[in-house]
């Protein structure tokens, strides 16, 4: 005789985040997720482990190797509903970013090398064509950390080591574009043309088009990096990581007046915005890594769940390029971002 009743099959009502990095973690909760033996999930045709088991509230780790699908879990004789999760793919390994990956008018992604400072690496950029194929842009370029393009179609990245800011051409020449920026980490352009570049020791520098160099803002130090968005409104937006575990977005007005526009944040580090005026943050909230998303009415949600995070680029048809520590990662996200170029 079956002990088995549809009234205690498992049911899902949500899961949370919606999309992971491979080893992240998202929260799934409904009903009767654990009976008197071990409830299993699955993630496609791949069991995930469980780290939390409970009967209302399920904690999934994503395995390595795993791709998007849907999430079961299976428990009292019955499998559940499945609901869709997406899982970042790898697009480009044995990398060094240290802030956001670059897209080009053509969608070509553009990542570095940085490796450590004062240390020369074979290539200091590559990029990543719409075919995923990845080849050596720059080479000789000493710790490239923040890149970001001009509207004249050359890249444009700062060293950390030499305080300078250089100019790549589509083919791949380099020129020097401006000098003593201290600790030169990120970089960004707003809408008329202007480059702003963060110092590690607390300054945000303005670089008109005819190069001039200016003190924007004067910021809390930080100790690895400053990160740099423009919002619709012409707006900079600021992270970096201090050593305190809830550290601050800031936000610049036209003027250099700067604000906190959000408080709570560990380790906050590359951003972008969406064309609804929403920031992502490669940071932790409440202790869960991820993306970090905060709505213009400033009210923050882990969207994607992932450790390693350094930074982020939306490309096309709603999804997004990932940068970890030592990779570039493709992931669908539902998310238009803001034009940058």
């Amino acid at each position: 005789m079956s002990l088995f009743s549809p009234k205690s099959a498992p049911h899902l009502d949500e899961i949370s985040p919606l999309a992971a990095m491979p080893g992240g973690e998202v929260h799934l909760r409904g009903v009767h997720l654990i009976g008197a033996a071990p409830a299993q999930a699955m993630l496609g045709d791949v069991v995930a482990p469980l780290t939390l088991s409970r009967a209302a509230h399920a904690i999934l780790r994503v395995p390595e190797g795993s791709v998007s699908g849907a999430v079961k879990i299976h428990s009292h004789g019955a499998e559940s509903n499945g609901l869709l999760l997406n899982v970042a793919v790898p697009l480009a390994e044995n990398l060094h970013p240290v802030a956001n990956p670059a897209v080009d008018a053509d969608g070509n992604l553009f990542a570095t090398f940085s490796g450590p400072r004062g240390e020369k690496v074979p290539v200091s950029i590559f990029r990543i064509d719409r075919d995923y194929q990845v080849r050596p842009f720059v080479r000789d370029l000493l710790n490239a950390t923040g890149i970001a393009f001009g509207k004249d179609g050359y890249l444009y990245v700062s060293s950390r080591a030499e305080g300078a800011v250089y100019r790549i051409s589509p083919d791949g020449a380099i020129s020097t574009y401006a000098e003593g920026l201290g600790v030169a980490t990120g970089i960004a352009f707003d809408g008329d043309g202007n480059l702003f570049v963060g110092d590690r020791s607390g300054t945000i520098f303005k670089i008109g088009p005819s190069r001039d160099i200016f003190v924007y803002a004067t910021l809390e130090p930080s100790v690895s990096a400053y990160h740099l968005a423009f919002n619709d409104q012409g707006t900079l937006f600021v992270t970096g990581p201090t050593t305190s575990s809830f550290d601050n977005v800031y936000a610049i007005d036209r003027d250099g007046t700067a604000s906190v526009y959000y408080r709570g944040l560990g380790r906050p580090q590359g951003s972008a915005f969406d064309l609804g005026g929403n920031l992502y943050v490669a940071a932790s909230l409440a202790g869960d890594r991820g993306i970090v998303r905060i709505t213009p009415s400033r009210e923050a949600e882990l969207v994607l769940a992932g450790n390693g995070l350094v930074g982020l680029a939306f490309v096309e048809d709603g999804c997004a390029a990932l940068a970890t520590s030592n990779a570039i990662y493709h992931v669908a996200m539902d998310v238009e971002g803001r034009p940058l170029i």
